[in-house]
């Protein structure tokens, strides 16, 4: 007799359902372990709301609407408002996925890939770090879904749709001109594309995405930031070969869960006992070409973009460029999918999905205890905003407007005090043009340095650009699980209001 796991059983009566636990409960535990956890926000998740503040058309650090839309989620709702963004962003990328796969290898098929997607690391571990990977991982899979409504179900209409998410993309991080490209070679080289050429749509489009970008490309014309770039990107300290195959073996570390969780549940040899069945209708040639071309193609370009200029990954990162992954995997499983083990395959799933977000928040208890290396996520932010803010006002009698210093102690600083100062990055004060000599002197400013000792002296470099700068006492910071580290302690001048 066939028994049948619950498990399985809902991806065959209801995938839709299947896909909207899967997202909604991996979206709620990245959601919660940073909000309950975390005391300072990740990676360059500070100085992209710090830029956002600015509300520029852009800056160094790239187009402006990742850092637009972390500012409002920070000032509707704060850290956690930036998390829940980031959230709905893997939310979106899941069900833009699945209505992508149930238009080609139907919805079973489809719910499979999107629960593949789980052990793709780069679609789950790095998820609250908002920011540009993360807001272009549902663009892409937006602007994907309407190409595939062009060229595999003719409707045209559908070309303008593309071109808005196409230039969102843009607006988001200039490496999505890897997809567009992406997309003009695939229409080229395609019967089928050329066809949908013959119309006035995809012209329009075009025009269309020029009119959306037309602003952030005058901003970067006007503000010289052509220049400012020039530099950002030099020979790569590797051989760009070399640096190439390691860049490709992070990308097939980042699909180990997935080719696990797939070799599971299908195993290497046909089955001895019944099993149970999913078969679809059998895909045409276009569709195959289009989920492997792109599931393919965008992870490659990105990765010999990236190895050539010298980028420690992927250019963009990795997220955008892997959400058809599962898809792939999927069609290549071929036309029906026999689950051997579906006991096994549940338990691997459930680890896969629940194992990092439990993993992360015990580093945030347990690290401070066994190791004496800083752990940035449990800096005292609140603390440090609150502290510089408060004793510049007191002593000035006006508010904190700009923060200067060490990148990461700054913009920390900058999302933090009480009067939301603006950053400005000293050490190349071209790449921060809201933030001028005038306006520092002006409005004066704290200045801000990691020390793990209590000297008065400020750092050579900080001298340099702050020649009048006097360094005060010291201020230490406790944090909330000390365990064996070290006290914090940050050195700081001010510059008096002139």
């Amino acid at each position: 007799m066939l028994h049948v796991s619950l498990f399985v059983e809902l991806i065959r009566a209801n995938p839709r359902l299947v896909v909207w636990t899967a997202a909604l409960v991996q979206a709620t535990l990245w959601w919660l372990v940073p909000t309950l956890f975390y005391s300072a926000p990740p990676g360059n998740l500070p100085l992209m709301i710090a830029v956002g503040h600015e509300f520029q058309l852009g800056s160094y650090w790239g187009p402006p609407l990742a850092s637009w839309l972390a500012e409002i989620a920070f000032a509707i709702a704060g850290t956690a408002g930036v998390y829940l963004l980031s959230q709905a962003c893997v939310i979106s990328t899941y069900w833009g996925v699945f209505t992508l796969g149930r238009a080609i290898v139907g919805a079973q098929h489809a719910a499979m890939a999107v629960l593949l997607m789980v052990g793709i690391a780069a679609l789950t571990v790095p998820t609250p770090d908002f920011g540009p990977p993360i807001l272009a991982m549902p663009l892409t899979v937006f602007v994907l879904r309407h190409y595939w409504r062009v060229i595999g179900e003719g409707r045209r209409s559908a070309w303008y749709v593309l071109a808005v998410g196409l230039a969102l993309l843009l607006l988001t991080m200039y490496a999505g001109l890897i997809l567009l490209a992406a997309i003009a070679i695939f229409t080229g080289t395609s019967r089928r594309g050329r066809e949908m050429l013959l119309g006035i749509e995809p012209w329009v489009g075009l025009f269309l995405i020029g009119v959306i970008v037309f602003p952030h490309l005058l901003w970067v014309d006007m503000s010289g930031m052509w220049g400012v770039w020039t530099g950002r990107y030099g020979v790569a300290a590797l051989d760009p070969l070399l640096q190439g195959g390691q860049l490709l073996g992070g990308l097939v570390l980042a699909h180990v869960g997935a080719l696990l969780l797939a070799l599971i549940a299908v195993g290497l040899r046909p089955p001895k006992d019944k099993a149970p069945t999913f078969a679809r209708k059998p895909i045409t040639g276009l569709e195959r070409r289009f989920v492997l071309f792109f599931a393919a193609a965008l992870p490659l370009a990105a990765i010999t973009i990236g190895a050539f200029m010298g980028d420690r990954g992927p250019i963009g990162g990795l997220g955008p460029y892997v959400v058809l992954s599962g898809l792939a995997i999927v069609v290549l499983a071929g036309n029906t999918i026999v689950l051997q083990r579906q006991g096994l395959t549940s338990i691997a799933w459930s680890l896969l999905l629940v194992a990092p977000p439990v993993i992360a928040a015990a580093a945030v208890a347990v690290l401070p205890f066994v190791s004496t290396t800083d752990v940035p996520i449990s800096q005292p932010a609140n603390a440090i905003g609150k502290f510089f803010g408060e004793t510049f006002e007191r002593r000035t009698g006006k508010p904190l407007a700009i923060v200067a210093g060490e990148p990461r102690l700054a913009s920390l600083v900058a999302i933090a005090a009480p009067s939301r100062p603006s950053f400005y990055f000293d050490a190349a004060p071209d790449r921060t043009p809201w933030i001028n000599g005038d306006e520092l002197r002006r409005k004066g400013a704290i200045v801000l340095w990691p020390t793990t000792d209590t000297s008065t002296t400020v750092p050579p470099d900080i001298k340099a650009r702050f020649p009048d700068l006097v360094a005060e006492v010291p201020q230490t910071f406790t944090r909330v699980v000390q365990g064996r580290l070290p006290l914090m302690r940050i050195g700081w001048g001010m510059l008096r209001p002139q």
